[in-house]
């Protein structure tokens, strides 16, 4: 059965900043109740006083990574060395029996100063590599289906602390940031103390400051 308070968290959910905002006292719980009066009384399918909503509102239980947000703090500013990459080339390309000899290919040939990232999915794969090895890559690949293709990339790889993997939202906080200063982001390659993520050339100097300002924040 749904209650003010289940109503509530769904939204919040749904919502993150709203819910961080929320979180760190920044926001009007008057005026936020008035504007979930129309949603939670169709959710609910009878009329609900704001006085209600607002008390949900206040008992609201946040998630372990707004609760935690001094640990993150902390980690954020433990944010390793930040490296660019620019020039590069993502080619995606479906998954078949011979994928991996034309992956193999590839390397015998590259160069060992140029950029290369590869990820596989359950129907396809991608490969992140400098404009150099352009040929390479199409010479090599000639007999897969590619998918698609996009040039004019840029990498920005994060080292990140070696207890990365036990601090919840620390993915999240990072996301945010982007999602806050309207950057979008191409493409997400991680591994287990690293995170590089892939934007269009333009974007490059812009993500990179929203990268370093996370260290600050």
């Amino acid at each position: 059965m749904k209650t003010i308070a289940s109503c509530v968290e769904e939204i919040l959910i749904t919502q993150p900043f709203l819910e961080e905002a929320l979180f760190r006292e920044i926001i009007n719980f008057s005026a936020l109740s008035e504007e979930l009066q129309e949603p939670i009384s169709k959710m609910l399918r009878k009329p609900v006083k704001t006085g209600a909503i607002m008390m949900a509102l206040r008992r609201y239980n946040p998630p372990n990574h707004l609760r935690q947000s001094q640990q993150l703090k902390f980690v954020l500013r433990e944010l390793g060395d930040i490296t660019v990459r620019s020039n590069l080339l993502d080619f995606t390309y479906q998954n078949s029996s011979t994928l991996i000899e034309s992956h193999a290919k590839v390397l015998e040939s590259l160069n060992p100063k140029a950029f290369y990232g590869f990820s596989r999915g359950i129907y396809e794969s991608n490969i992140v590599v400098s404009e150099s090895e352009k040929q390479n890559v199409l010479q090599s690949f000639k007999q897969e289906k590619m998918i698609g293709s996009q040039d004019n990339l840029s990498a920005i790889s994060i080292r990140l602390p070696e207890n990365n993997s036990k601090i919840s939202g620390l993915y999240y906080q990072i996301f945010k940031r982007f999602a806050w200063e309207n950057i979008s982001l191409y493409e997400v390659i991680s591994t287990t103390n690293e995170f590089t993520v892939l934007v269009e050339n333009h974007l490059v100097d812009k993500a990179f400051s929203a990268i370093k300002n996370l260290s600050s924040s």
